[in-house]
């Protein structure tokens, strides 16, 4: 089986590596302002960076949104990983307002996704097995509801998310009414 790992491959080389990265970071800015058809000129430039070193990463547009979008998915990984140790309701709120961040980059980046490849599949996967044990941990102390799966979660999120808000701070607001919705009683 395919593993998020496998999916992107970084270079080794110390300065391939600086430009991969920042052409990561450029793409996921363009990707989100403008869209999956922001320009790869555009990104090449933020990068720093011709546009042959972004073809000699990404041979397609859709690798790069592949790469971005692998990206954020081990972001989720990296902050499930970070609050293993937490009191259990701040390690599944913060997993959760994290999973919130990832979805305004998804929604750029999924117009530009085959939803039923592989890679969609394995980060999928990859999501959920992150924030599950979370989940887990903060109904086994008690203090989140037990009759919702991580499945529950993150799908009533994402309706939320997807809502128009008059402000960055109503959507702050909402969100945490949501996830507060999530807490035992």
């Amino acid at each position: 089986m395919t593993t998020i790992d496998d999916v992107v491959r970084r270079p080794q080389r110390a300065d391939a590596r600086r430009n991969f990265d920042a052409l990561l970071a450029a793409a996921r800015d363009v990707f989100a302002q403008d869209g999956a058809q922001g320009s790869l000129e555009e990104i090449a430039r933020r990068a720093g960076v011709g546009i042959g070193t972004l073809y000699r990463n990404f041979a397609t547009r859709e690798d790069l949104l592949e790469a971005v979008y692998v990206g954020e998915i081990q972001a989720l990984v990296r902050v499930a990983e970070s609050v293993e140790s937490a009191e259990p309701w701040s390690a599944l709120e913060t997993w959760l307002l994290r999973f919130t961040e990832y979805l305004r980059t998804k929604r750029a980046l999924v117009e530009g996704l085959n939803r039923d490849s592989e890679v969609m599949a394995v980060c999928r996967a990859t999501m959920y097995s992150a924030g599950r044990p979370i989940l887990d941990r903060a109904q086994a102390a008690g203090v989140a509801r037990a009759d919702i799966s991580i499945e529950d979660a993150v799908r009533m999120l994402a309706g939320v998310s997807g809502a128009a808000f008059d402000s960055p701070e109503q959507r702050a607001r909402v969100l945490s009414i949501a996830i507060d919705a999530l807490r035992a009683r």
